[in-house]
């Protein structure tokens, strides 16, 4: 229990905080790869590179000093971050290393600021808000171990098939190496998978959206395959190009709050997704077309064009089994304006057609894709929680995000 004081000295730093807190983050990383090199095989590179993990470890600061009181406020944010952490395997013990070089960071930016009374005041709450995500944290654990055919940590697996969806994205089925079953899941949720890359010093982990509804034999993850130029193409070329039937990988359980409410079922649901965004709707709508075909549903796409467009026949063979499916394609630059409904980018007129303002909508796709979208769908008149959505990799301000930047697949 944080006295009263602690909570006062951390309320007064969140000014700094949200002044200061990138670099605080930014030189926390730095020093702690520095000191453990070990953990590199844990976080991902690319996020890392991008600057993401470290505004959003910032933002996740900032918003502890505002709630140092009411931490149940956060409790929300903490579950998301906790499933993130427990599909990349983050332990008890990581939490003490990260505190130190979190409290280093602190002061070595804000200098003679930071006196040692603000520190002390940090270190205690760093060590209750520790303490609730380690909580959270082994929950999911135990859950996830706990279900039929579950599993902890990594557990390696085989490429059962590999088929080529379009011309950047393809599936993998992955069945489990020990003959074992494959654990339930929530329609929408991800996977991490783990490579060791000859020529990389450290393992590379990427989070795969599962892009089937839950079968007992296999998951199946869908992989664009990323140009070679950029980073995050070091795991998807790689599972492009080397992985094969027989290839064996580590993969952990399913985690993930994104994912369908399939308890409300009478309410309309619109799968709105652009480019590889698709791959958690297909679950979705999979699921939908096995246990309740009779909800109504809208599955809205975006796509560059016709031959990076994925999974068009399955959709359009599981829409034509529900009672009251809407097809919707837009592709921005189409070879056959016949194959879509609209061209262009998606827009508010679009959107109208096939939402009402109960409907419920899942929204994934490209972080300014996700920004255009919810942005109309709250025009329309949507309330905030009717909608749903999940970035690629950690969360980012969708505020942030470049409005200038091409609203496409």
């Amino acid at each position: 229990m944080l006295s009263q004081k602690t909570i006062d000295i951390v309320k007064s730093t969140a000014p700094v905080l949200e002044v200061k807190g990138t670099e605080i983050t930014s030189v926390f990383y730095k020093n702690l790869f520095a000191a453990h090199p070990e953990l590199l095989n844990i976080f991902n590179h690319v996020n890392q590179k991008k600057g993401r993990q470290q505004t959003a470890l910032a933002n996740t600061v900032y918003a502890a000093a505002q709630h140092i009181d009411q931490l149940e406020a956060l409790l929300p944010a903490v579950k998301q971050i906790a499933h993130k952490h427990r599909s990349l395997g983050v332990k008890p013990e990581h939490y003490p290393i990260v505190g130190e070089h979190l409290l280093g960071a602190i002061k070595e930016v804000l200098g003679d600021a930071a006196t040692d009374e603000i520190i002390q005041a940090w270190a205690d709450a760093y060590g209750v808000i520790a303490g609730v995500f380690i909580d959270v944290e082994e929950q999911m654990y135990v859950e996830a171990e706990q279900k039929e055919a579950g599993f902890r940590n990594y557990k390696p697996f085989v490429v059962a098939k590999k088929v080529k969806e379009s011309d950047v994205i393809t599936s993998f089925y992955l069945k489990p190496q020990d003959g074992d079953k494959v654990p339930s899941y929530h329609p929408g949720q991800y996977i991490s998978v783990r490579l060791t890359i000859p020529g990389q010093e450290n393992a590379h982990i990427r989070q795969y959206s599962l892009s089937s509804g839950h079968k007992e034999e296999y998951f199946r993850i869908s992989v664009k395959k990323e140009a070679e130029f950029n980073p995050n193409g070091i795991v998807s070329s790689y599972l492009h190009d080397n992985a094969e039937a027989g290839s064996v990988i580590e993969v952990s359980a399913p985690a993930g709050d994104f994912y369908l409410n399939e308890e409300n079922n009478g309410n309309k649901v619109a799968l709105i997704s652009g480019g590889v965004g698709i791959t958690p709707m297909m679950s979705m709508l999979e699921t939908i077309a096995q246990t309740t075909p009779d909800r109504p549903t809208a599955f809205i796409h975006a796509s560059k064009n016709e031959g990076v467009q994925a999974f068009r026949n399955d959709i359009d063979e599981l829409m034509d089994g529900l009672e009251n499916g809407e097809t919707c394609y837009i592709l921005e630059n189409p070879d056959n304006v016949s194959l879509c409904h609209f061209s262009g980018y998606v827009n508010k007129e679009i959107l109208a057609t096939y939402v009402a303002s109960d409907t419920e909508c899942y929204v994934c796709g490209p972080a300014p894709f996700m920004k255009a979208v919810i942005m109309k769908l709250k025009e329309i008149g949507l309330q905030e929680d009717k909608i749903h959505f999940e970035f690629f990799g950690p969360a980012m301000n969708l505020s942030a995000v470049d409005e200038k930047e091409k609203v496409r697949a």
